[in-house]
């Protein structure tokens, strides 16, 4: 009797990026390998591939051996071992990753039906090659604010992974796991996916708008939810700051009332630390992206660049512009 020969669901290829996180990288692979497990036959396939084939560093300094090519994965674009979905997956110093046959390639890919995915910041790769235009996208928190002024076209979340239509983005770490159990349960069905998750030991999907960071009261350790709700308010308008005027009338509380919760609570003034959230905001803007110095003091609330580097100064006792200088200087390291 002939044994029963089932379909394959779908193909991967894996594109690895110099630095790129290997915890996302697993969270992806591993759920797929489980399915077949479960199913007792290959449903997923896959494949890891590099730009010139060579084993690729992930930012934890391990190597990682590859299958193939760019050049070879063309040769397959057209025949038998095309991908149903061809998946970026990088890290950190994302922002200085240019290579335009990587980015020629990704288009070709997507431009002949195969889906598109980024893990981590994969978001930042795909975006480069000109995928993410109108598209919704997720990307790792840290890299948000950069992301966001470098590709003002795509539309960004701080979700946990985005789908859209043909496109797949997550925010790494352990979100790699959840969009790959979410396009498990589209193939198969709920049952595979509770089975799935036993196995590596979590207990459920998470939605695709779960936090990507610990909510402000574990993160900050902070109970009092007045406080909770300014320092949410002062986290949405970073580029025009509100004056304590408007917070407390958010809030219902007066001025005084305030200054006293966040010197109690905080440790400083709600002025001093709505400088310095602003001024964070600046510093991940300083480290990703190319944007003047004035563009970042803009884009962060201050009306001039001579007191944003000022305030800058204060705060991490160097300028602005000393800060892209030891940033350059530790890549080139």
């Amino acid at each position: 009797m002939n044994a029963v020969k089932h379909p394959i669901k779908r193909s991967f290829v894996f594109f690895l990026i110099p630095d790129f996180t290997m915890i996302a990288f697993a969270t992806a692979l591993d759920p797929l390998r489980s399915a077949n497990r479960m199913l007792g036959y290959e449903a997923y396939r896959w494949r890891l591939a590099s730009i010139d084939g060579k084993p690729v560093r992930a930012s934890n300094g391990v190597e990682c051996a590859v299958n193939t090519s760019l050049e070879e994965e063309r040769k397959k674009m057209a025949g038998p071992d095309r991908p149903n979905m061809a998946i970026v997956c990088s890290g950190v110093n994302v922002e200085r990753y240019q290579n335009k046959s990587a980015f020629a390639w990704l288009r070709e890919e997507y431009n002949r039906g195969v889906a598109v995915g980024g893990l981590c910041t994969g978001a930042h790769i795909l975006a480069a090659a000109g995928l993410l235009s109108n598209k919704r996208c997720a990307i790792h928190w840290e890299n948000l604010p950069g992301f966001s002024e470098a590709f003002p076209k795509a539309n960004v979340f701080a979700d946990l992974f985005e789908i859209d239509q043909n496109i797949y983005t997550c925010a790494g770490g352990t979100a790699a796991l959840d969009m790959m159990l979410k396009l498990i349960g589209d193939d198969f069905d709920e049952n595979l996916v509770n089975r799935v998750c036993e196995q590596v030991l979590t207990d459920r999907v998470r939605s695709p708008t779960d936090r990507q960071r610990l909510p402000l009261r574990a993160r900050l350790g902070v109970q009092n939810s007045k406080v909770l709700t300014i320092i949410e308010l002062m986290e949405a308008n970073l580029s025009e700051p509100l004056s304590l005027i408007e917070i407390a009338d958010h809030v219902d509380l007066s001025r005084r009332q305030i200054e006293r919760l966040f010197r109690t609570e905080m440790g400083r003034s709600p002025a001093r630390y709505y400088l310095e959230i602003r001024l964070d905001r600046a510093r991940h803007l300083l480290i990703q992206s190319s944007m003047p110095v004035v563009e970042v003091a803009v884009a962060c609330g201050f009306v001039s660049a001579s007191h944003f580097s000022k305030c800058y100064r204060e705060l991490y006792a160097r300028s602005p512009q000393q800060e892209r200088v030891d940033r350059k200087q530790l890549l080139a390291a």
